[in-house]
C-alpha cells in the first residue's frame, strides 16, 4: 500500500501497487507545476478528502481536472472531467520519497 498526501493532509490517497513508471512531462502545466505523475485505474485510488479540498483547473481542451490542496495549495492528482475514462494521474512527489526515488523516470517531451 502507496500511501499520498499533500502537504497540510486535507488530501491523501492509498494506492495498491507503487507506480511502474513516473512520468516527467515538460509541457507547460506539468513543468510549471514541477510534478511526477504515476497512472493509475481510478479504482486503484482511494481519495480521502472532503468534497471541497481541491480548487479544480480545467485544462487540455477542459478535459482534465487538475486538483490542488485548496489549503495548502499542492497539487495532488488529475481526472479526466469523462469519468467512463479508466486512467487517473497522482503526484508521485506526494509519495514518501523512497517510492518515486525508486521507480523508473519516463521524461515526456512535449517541446517538439
Amino acid at each position: 500500500m502507496i500511501e499520498a498526501s499533500c502537504h497540510c493532509g486535507a488530501v491523501r490517497m492509498a494506492i495498491d501497487t507503487p507506480p511502474e513508471e513516473v512520468t516527467a512531462c515538460d509541457c507547460s502545466i506539468c513543468r510549471k507545476l514541477g510534478v511526477l505523475w504515476a497512472y493509475y485505474a481510478p479504482q486503484q485510488v482511494r481519495l480521502t478528502a472532503a468534497p471541497d479540498a481541491t480548487l479544480v483547473y480545467l485544462w487540455n481542451r477542459m478535459a482534465l481536472e487538475f486538483h490542488t490542496c485548496r489549503t495548502c495549495g499542492c497539487t495532488t492528482h488529475w481526472a479526466h472531467v469523462d469519468r467512463t475514462y479508466h486512467r487517473m494521474a497522482v503526484n508521485a512527489r506526494l509519495m514518501e520519497p523512497a517510492v518515486p526515488a525508486a521507480t523508473r523516470v519516463r521524461e515526456l517531451s512535449n517541446s517538439g
